[in-house]
């Protein structure tokens, strides 16, 4: 079935039956393999993308679902203030270790910076909870989220 959506930017046409998870026509019909698949429940976040600025899980998101949103997934997050300065904190702080979770981890600091512009430890914390990292890198991700609210107040 013909879908069109409006994805970083871009009107793209894809054919995908009704009820196809956003995540899967992101990766298999657009080639786009930022996004990653984790547990498939919206559990780990690992495939969080933006729908209309705000993160969701591409997992448990259709695509009957996302017609007229703007889509935007870590490929294009530098585009944005906020998605440079998460990016520049990250490599700048080593927050990276094995990388899956990274993408999933990006898009939620980027959401949670959008909403909230010096989060307090509790509030990174609260928010970021629903995103998984088997590395256990929590403390590095929660000072890039602070060193990306810092480079975004100079």
């Amino acid at each position: 079935m013909p879908f069109s959506l409006r994805l970083n930017g871009k009107t793209h046409q894809v054919n995908a039956e009704s009820g196809t998870p956003l995540l899967w026509v992101i990766r298999d019909e657009l080639k786009l393999t930022g996004t990653k698949f984790g547990c498939g429940v919206a559990s780990c976040g690992v495939c969080t993308v933006h729908l209309d600025g705000a993160p969701v899980r591409s997992c448990q998101t259709y695509i009957d679902d996302v017609d007229g949103a703007e889509i935007t997934t870590i490929e294009a997050m530098a585009e944005s203030d906020i998605g440079a300065a998460v990016q520049q904190a990250w490599v700048e702080l080593d927050v990276v270790q094995c990388g899956y979770c990274q993408s999933g981890q990006i898009m939620s600091a980027v959401g949670l910076l959008s909403e909230n512009a010096k989060p307090s430890v509790q509030e990174i914390d609260d928010y970021m909870h629903g995103n998984a990292c088997r590395c256990a890198t929590y403390q590095r991700i929660r000072a890039g989220i602070q060193r990306a609210a810092e480079i975004l107040e100079a």
